[in-house]
């Protein structure tokens, strides 16, 4: 089984990835991040000479999808998960459960305003990074082949769970 998990950035999506591969402690799971599957830095468009992280061309699709199809071969669940998880038709074909993490405008900003992961973001690159999920982020799917879940307050990891299970 191939699950899809999508959202904007500190909504969530690692956290349920790694939550969700928690409650399937009996299987073989692998969690596959398209965080690593970045373009070297000097490969990526800059914006007001800052790099711009928010392009679904930041990611090396053929990449990231060959290692999708690999790890379906090889392990019971492969939960993918990241900012441009659906906008990838190539990608949207394999995944068996699609997830798509719901998140609010004011609680990403304070989200991400806290977040020094990659140290502190100006204010217009965070406004940019919204405006990027908007564009490229969304979850355009039908509602009846995607779970939405509300990421302003704690994940309803429950109902992901009922939601996959097989």
């Amino acid at each position: 089984m191939v699950i899809g998990i999508g959202g904007c950035s500190n909504s969530g999506k690692s956290g349920l990835a790694k939550k969700l591969a928690n409650c399937y402690t009996t299987l073989n799971i692998k969690v596959l991040c398209q965080d690593n599957f970045v373009k070297r830095r000097d490969f990526l468009t800059k914006i007001n000479s800052h790099v711009n992280w928010e392009l679904p061309t930041t990611i090396i699709i053929d990449e990231y999808i060959s290692s999708v199809k690999e790890a379906n071969n090889h392990y019971d669940i492969v939960i993918c998960e990241g900012l441009f998880a659906f906008w990838f038709d190539e990608l949207n074909i394999l995944y068996d459960k699609k997830i798509f993490i719901e998140i609010d405008k004011v609680t990403f900003k304070q989200r991400k305003q806290v977040d020094l992961r990659w140290g502190k973001e100006p204010d217009w690159y965070i406004e940019h990074i919204w405006e990027s999920h908007l564009k490229y982020g969304q979850c355009n799917l039908p509602v009846s082949d995607c779970l939405f879940l509300d990421a302003s307050n704690k994940i309803n990891i429950k109902k992901a769970v009922e939601f996959i299970s097989f």
